[in-house]
């Protein structure tokens, strides 16, 4: 199949003419109804551009079940699908690319939404059959047609959105199921009816009749420890939930099951991984705003941990563009240990400081307007601190430079760690700016 235009008005030369857009996928065809022109003309003559309810709703339900079927065929991507109204765009089995394009002439031109219906009709898959409580076989050919495994994707996909356990097993042309439902999806339905409208628990209590043929086991552990074990029991108490975790990021769980929080939370205890493509041959990596983007990337990622630790607006690192030449010399020093990047400080230089004796309340003494490296944050992963490793980063800014330790300067305010740090390094005092 080819891409072709279909063009909805007597002039398709007008700006304002819509037209249908075909393009072959590999899974599937795009079928797209352009009306951006439309819909501009009639705002400038101050219509309502927007798409009546019985449209969106036929377009919706011929979506899902367009939807539904290439997914069943085996694809197990996504859709990029447009609503409206400038842009409406189906996804549908090759089959039905033209039944489809038929059906948003009829709707678009003569408000004609039944070719939309008979579409989600042809496509719609017997789900809530295939789902239905009972231990059964399916058939390949008879009650499905893709591959067992294939197919069986498909409805573990389908049962999780239901909340079922599917306990499925595909053979060589069939599959059984056994789709039942767990007693914590169970009361999460009826605890919150509102966001399950129309669910109905066909599940609990169901009793297989006389006669069923049980499926036949093939070898290995008995295939249902669980049968007629006694449901767990699950009681509501006043729990502290919440707060943020030592890494900075929240304990409750996001909508990922908290792998963003796990992924975060490693690297800011262990470091973050060097790149497999970045050539390290040292230790320290000095990393400045003219470095490849592989740097300056690995330090913008570093730069992360003690953003969202100490929930910082920004990172101490964003030099993500060109390379660039900075008037203060902007750059970041990267510790590396074990294939990991433990420790982090961004720093420039700067000529205006004052000193200051560490003391809580003192004073800091008059201005100096010596050229100094100016330290503007330092982080440690959490399982090296207190090691030595902050000492060692504060050691090469100053070696860098060709200066004492103690004529490094600080960014104010100081925080506690970071005071304890320079007591260490600079009892004396340190220079702050």
């Amino acid at each position: 199949m080819s891409e072709r235009t279909i063009h909805l008005d007597p002039d398709p030369r007008d700006w304002r003419s819509r037209k249908i857009d075909v393009r072959p996928h590999r899974w599937y065809a795009t079928v797209a109804l352009d009306r951006d022109g439309h819909v501009a003309a009639v705002t400038r003559r101050g219509g309502d551009p927007g798409l009546p309810s019985a449209y969106t709703a036929a377009l919706d339900t011929a979506r899902g079940a367009a939807c539904d079927r290439i997914w069943y065929d085996g694809y197990s991507g996504s859709f990029v699908d447009g609503n409206g109204p400038s842009y409406i765009t189906l996804s549908v089995p090759f089959s039905q690319v033209t039944l489809t394009v038929d059906a948003l002439r009829a709707a678009e031109l003569n408000h004609d939404y039944s070719g939309l219906h008979a579409l989600a009709d042809r496509l719609k898959l017997p789900i809530d059959d295939w789902l239905a409580p009972g231990d059964r076989e399916l058939i390949r050919g008879i009650n499905f047609d893709p591959p067992p495994h294939v197919f069986l994707s498909f409805l573990r996909g389908k049962a999780g959105k239901l909340g079922l356990r599917l306990n499925g097993r595909a053979t060589a042309g069939s599959v059984w199921v056994r789709p039942t439902l767990p007693t914590a999806q169970k009361q999460l339905r009826e605890k919150f009816p509102e966001q399950y409208p129309g669910w109905v628990d066909r599940w609990t209590g169901y009793v297989e009749p006389d006669g069923t043929f049980t499926r036949p086991w093939v070898g290995g552990r008995e295939e249902d420890l669980s049968h007629g074990a006694t449901p767990v029991q699950f009681r509501s108490l006043s729990t502290v939930t919440g707060g943020d975790c030592p890494c900075g990021m929240t304990l409750c769980e996001p909508g990922d099951g908290g792998n963003e929080h796990a992924a975060h939370h490693t690297m800011w205890a262990f470091g973050a991984r060097v790149p497999k493509n970045l050539d390290w041959w040292g230790d320290l990596a000095v990393v400045t705003t003219q470095s490849p983007i592989t740097w300056r990337r690995l330090a913008h990622q570093v730069a992360r941990m003690p953003q969202r630790e100490n929930h910082y607006d920004f990172r101490s690192w964003s030099h993500l563009g060109e390379p660039e030449v900075t008037p203060d010399n902007m750059r970041a020093y990267l510790l590396k240990a074990d294939g990991y990047v433990i420790g982090y400080l961004a720093a420039h230089d700067t000529s205006e400081h004052r000193h200051w004796d560490l003391e809580d309340g003192s004073e800091y003494d008059e201005e100096d307007d010596t050229l100094r490296p100016r330290i503007i944050l330092i982080w440690v992963a959490d399982a090296y601190r207190c090691k030595g490793v902050g000492a060692l980063l504060v050691q090469a800014l100053a070696d860098d430079f060709g200066c004492k330790i103690v004529d490094v300067s600080w960014s104010s305010p100081v925080s506690q760690l970071g005071r304890r740090l320079a007591r260490r390094v600079s009892p004396n005092g340190i220079w702050v700016s």
